[in-house]
């Protein structure tokens, strides 16, 4: 006998892992900062490391802060779904740092290099929740010249630097075909009005949601 008062299906998509990646200096940590701004339901992904906190860094807000031998036990159990070092210290992301936020139906955002991207992407495809949840974009200005323009502007790197970091670009910026989408950045307004376009279009996507209840 067919219940009278079947319970309402959730109309809630599955939840998203955006990952965003951009050559040095392509504006991908500004366009994080007001991703998570427009967007209530997405969360950061929170990276550990070795390094010693700085001032004003909360442990389990800006990074996960472990000692050496710790990290190194994560590694060795294979916790990690990417790891790196960095100027002599340790940053791995944590598998279930991933799936604790995806499976509490949080959108979950990270900020990665290309080489960190190709990591996540080749691991993620022997996580089924990883794999189903991951969605990846490539920032990046529209000519070399721009983005050398803007490397310039922010007066960080001597002349030398920032012609090395060009060198560099230009081999990230190649591996753009292996990104589900390409985003050529404009204005800040029009990167996150597209940014937003590309997150609503995911959501719709039959694979994430469910059937309404007819």
């Amino acid at each position: 006998m067919k219940n009278p008062n079947p319970e309402p299906r959730s109309q809630n998509p599955a939840p998203l892992l955006i990952l965003i990646s951009a050559p040095s200096g392509g504006g991908k940590t500004t366009l994080c900062e007001m991703l998570l701004a427009a967007c209530p339901h997405m969360t950061r992904a929170v990276t550990c490391t070795t390094r010693e906190p700085r001032a004003g860094e909360t442990d389990g807000e800006d990074y996960y802060f472990l000692e050496a031998g710790n990290f190194l036990k994560r590694l060795q159990a294979g916790n990690f779904l990417e790891n790196a070092t960095v100027y002599g210290n340790s940053y791995g992301l944590l598998k279930s740092e991933l799936l604790g936020k995806l499976r509490e139906g949080k959108d979950v955002l990270l900020n990665v290099d290309v080489q960190g991207a190709a990591t996540i992407r080749e691991r993620a495809e022997a996580e089924p929740e990883l794999k189903r949840a991951l969605v990846t974009i490539f920032l990046t200005p529209p000519s070399i010249e721009v983005l050398e323009q803007r490397l310039k502007q922010r007066g960080a790197d001597a002349p030398a630097v920032i012609q090395k970091r060009l060198g560099v670009a230009r081999q990230e910026i190649a591996q753009w075909k292996n990104f589900h989408y390409l985003l050529i950045s404009t204005s800040k307004a029009e990167d996150l009005r597209r940014m937003l376009a590309i997150v609503e279009t995911e959501k719709m996507r039959v694979a994430r949601s469910s059937p309404p209840a007819f």
